[in-house]
């Protein structure tokens, strides 16, 4: 065992416990109760400090918890190893892990045969469906995390494919707009500082895709002096996008002038093989969607002449005319796999809502179709109000007065 690589990992756990107030309070009500003892749980999350919290938060409120990697580029080895050593929890992850150990990791948190799951992407719901179908009649319920997972699960159901009920954490008011916004916005420029040592500022950042991981990616590059242009397929969003103050065209037209081009669509080939032969030299290619294959890596190898590692998180691809292009993290979350995820008190409400969900599910699991739920608007406000109460706010309450009349509609209620 690497002591140095324990110690780290040890110390990246405690940094995110002292920093996740809310998930501490829900926590500890949790373990006082019980209300989650015995309850078998398989998990596929970035394996990281604060996703290393959340499963030790279950742990402690009764759960027997497995995790693997829903990313083979994502894992902190230093805190699986602490996970592992000095937490008790059952990790299957590496940094770096094929793709044939990606899924064997995966099947081996199946194999704890888990009443419940909790996902990042969907990829553990679909290969309950499909090539580990014998463990489905014991699965009670999952929570998903991401857009990407939702989509795919909201798909599922739609063709009658869902065999159990699913949360969507990724559609709560706490998770989207505070972890796919100032989250997603943060930690991909974090991965791309430390992936190449490069300047923001006056550059040329192209944001393919404004939703709210869009929004924030977009929101963060102006901030720190770049020119944005967004790119969408969606006209509703668009106009958005230019009425925020961002320029607005196709992406065939903006990787002519891209410095760096950072895709967050959940949608694949954003950057495809047209826009490669047409691409600015010496453009950097980022991707912060969940997803490998938003920029076409198979487009790039085939435009390539050349493929070099010229730093640790980027690969130089020369193209057959000369041109150079830069990709971050093999097309991988940029955020995680070059970076260090989403900030810690970030991830502390997102956390926060997946384990109140997983609580509902363990609760409420028997009365539920098989469907995506949305999150319950006082699960919301719940850690809303906590995470309020630990920052030391306070905010205002309707008098009794406001509230009648908010509810009213008859004439002469002004």
């Amino acid at each position: 065992m690497d002591s140095e690589l324990l110690i780290k990992g040890s110390r990246g756990l405690g940094w995110a416990e002292a920093h996740m107030a809310v998930l501490r309070e829900v926590g500890e009500r949790m373990r006082q109760e019980g209300s989650l003892r015995g309850v078998r749980v398989g998990m596929a999350l970035h394996v990281e400090a604060k996703t290393g919290m959340l499963a030790v938060t279950l742990s402690r409120a009764g759960a027997k918890v497995r995790l693997a990697s829903c990313n083979p580029l994502s894992t902190d080895d230093s805190v699986a190893l602490a996970l592992r050593e000095e937490r008790g929890i059952e990790v299957f992850a590496r940094k770096g892990e094929s793709s044939k150990e990606y899924y064997e990791n995966l099947n081996a948190v199946l194999d704890l045969r888990p009443e419940f799951v909790i996902d990042d992407g969907a990829d553990l719901i679909t290969m309950l469906h499909t090539s580990r179908r014998e463990l489905l009649g014991e699965v009670k319920g999952g929570n998903e995390e991401t857009t990407t997972g939702v989509i795919r699960l909201k798909a599922m159901a739609a063709e009658g494919q869902l065999r159990f009920p699913v949360m969507a954490v990724n559609d709560a008011r706490m998770k989207y707009l505070f972890d796919n916004r100032y989250g997603t916005g943060q930690s991909t420029f974090d991965g791309f500082m430390n992936a190449t040592n490069l300047l923001v500022a006056g550059k040329t950042v192209v944001v393919a895709g404004y939703g709210w991981c869009g929004r924030g990616v977009a929101m963060r590059a102006k901030g720190l002096g770049a020119i944005v242009i967004v790119t969408e397929v969606d006209p509703i969003r668009a106009i958005e996008a230019r009425l925020d103050g961002f320029q607005v065209m196709p992406m065939i037209e903006a990787v002519r002038q891209a410095d760096v081009v950072i895709s967050v669509t959940g949608c694949k080939d954003v950057v495809r093989e047209e826009h490669l032969k047409v691409i600015k030299d010496g453009c950097v290619l980022g991707n912060a969607g969940h997803f490998d294959n938003e920029v076409s890596k198979r487009a790039l190898e085939s435009l390539a002449s050349r493929k070099e590692r010229v730093r640790e998180h980027v690969d130089r691809y020369d193209l057959m005319d000369g041109r150079r292009v830069y990709l971050v993290a093999e097309g991988r979350l940029m955020n995680l796999a070059a970076g260090q995820g989403h900030p810690v008190e970030i991830m502390d409400m997102s956390f926060s809502i997946q384990a109140l969900a997983l609580e509902h599910l363990v609760r409420n699991h028997a009365a539920m179709e098989t469907k995506v739920y949305p999150i319950p608007a006082e699960m919301d406000e719940l850690v809303a109000r906590t995470k309020l109460r630990s920052m030391g706010i306070a905010i205002d309450q309707l008098t009794p007065e406001q509230a009648r009349y908010l509810c009213e509609w008859r004439e002469g209620t002004r």
